[in-house]
C-alpha cells in the first residue's frame, strides 16, 4: 500500500518583507525559524540555532547561499543546513515556497 505524505504550508510573508541577503525569524514554542533571502531572491528556512554553539543564526551574514554565524564564523548551507567543513553540524532546515504573487510558504510539518 502506497501512502503518501502530503506537505503542509503556512503563509509567513511576502518575499518583499525579507530583506535582501538578511533574513526574517519566524518564532514558534518549538524553536524559532529564521526565513533568508539570498542577493537573487532565492528564499530558505533554518532552525535559528547553529550546531555549533546556539547562535542565532538570523543574526549572520548571508552570502551567496550561506549563513556565518555570528558567533565563531561558521559557514551554514542554506539549502542543506550543514555546516561547511571542516566543521560539522547540520541545523534543521524546512522546505519552502514561493508563488509567482511573492507569497512565502513555510513546510512546518
Amino acid at each position: 500500500m502506497d501512502m503518501k505524505v502530503t506537505q503542509e504550508w503556512t503563509r509567513i510573508c511576502d518575499v518583499a518583507d525579507i530583506p535582501p541577503l538578511g533574513s526574517r525569524v519566524l518564532e514558534r514554542e518549538s524553536g524559532n525559524v529564521a526565513i533568508f533571502r539570498t542577493a537573487q531572491d532565492k528564499v530558505f528556512a533554518l532552525l535559528d540555532r547553529c550546531p555549533h554553539k546556539g547562535g542565532s543564526l538570523s543574526l549572520g551574514i548571508v552570502h551567496g547561499e550561506s549563513v556565518t554565524c555570528p558567533l565563531h564564523a561558521w559557514n551554514i548551507d542554506l539549502a542543506s543546513g550543514q555546516a561547511r567543513a571542516p566543521d560539522e553540524g547540520c541545523a534543521r532546515h524546512f522546505p519552502v515556497r514561493v508563488d509567482a504573487d511573492g507569497s512565502v510558504y513555510l513546510g512546518l510539518s
